[in-house]
């Protein structure tokens, strides 16, 4: 996928968020994100879209020193469907204002304004799983999407440890996790070496220490803890305590 295609997604992604929790009791809970309920939840994402937007509007080239954005709460939580859908308008604009092949510093691998609209589209497609699950109701996600939201994760994941310190114990005297779409062609496979982790070139052919398959869609929602790796959407092979290791250590 391309830039223009990560930002109509965010767009339509917050579209069906939107959709979810609009007339939704604020209050129910949300499992998959443990103390939060749909008010926090809707809070978050839209939080995340208004400081994103900040970032790519001054097209920072270091770590920023602080977080304050004007987030423009509504009163009222009731108000926070439409307050979100305001901010997916307003990344919209700046996205629209904005040359996403532009350098800017960001905290992956990619470091051009294109990284941030990329990043604010998958923590925009799980919250709005997230939303739907606490609702009842069974998460649809496209196959390239989700195909891209996998490269997108284990792609930044090694940089993550910042905001994310178990990641810096993903270390193994060279390993290899596979994990293999079974609704498509795309494999990654991941080296855990004694200093760290990262994707590596994959050889079709090897055998990996580990494998995990499944769907596009289940693999997004696996890595980022919103699926049990024992369910039966998955078939695990090989080492199993090396998967027990990258599960208990890579969350984002």
């Amino acid at each position: 996928m391309n830039p223009a295609e990560h930002a109509a997604a965010v767009a339509a992604e917050t579209d069906r968020f939107v959709a979810a929790v609009k007339g939704a009791d604020l209050s129910t809970p949300v499992p998959t994100c443990p103390g939060w309920t749909l008010a926090d939840l809707t809070r978050h994402t839209g939080s995340v879209h208004r400081w994103f937007s900040e970032l790519l509007r001054r097209r920072i080239q270091q770590p920023p020193t602080s977080r304050d954005v004007d987030l423009r709460l509504p009163a009222d939580s009731d108000g926070y469907p439409d307050w979100l859908a305001e901010s997916a308008a307003e990344a919209a604009a700046v996205f629209a204002a904005t040359d996403l092949e532009a350098p800017m510093w960001a905290w992956g691998v990619d470091q051009h304004a294109r990284f941030w609209v990329r990043r604010m589209l998958f923590e925009t497609l799980v919250h709005r799983a997230d939303a739907e699950l606490a609702l009842g109701l069974s998460p649809s996600i496209d196959r390239a999407l989700a195909t891209d939201g996998v490269d997108e994760f284990l792609t930044n994941l090694p940089f993550a440890s910042s905001f994310a310190p178990l990641t810096a114990q993903l270390r193994a005297p060279h390993r290899t996790i596979r994990f293999s779409c079974t609704d498509g062609d795309h494999d990654w496979l991941v080296g855990l070496r004694p200093d760290g982790f990262a994707l590596v070139a994959d050889d079709a052919e090897a055998e990996a220490d580990a494998t995990v398959r499944g769907t596009a869609a289940d693999l997004l929602l696996l890595l980022y803890g919103r699926l049990d790796r024992g369910s039966d959407a998955f078939r695990l092979l090989g080492d199993q305590e090396l998967l027990a290791h990258w599960f208990a250590h890579s969350a984002f």
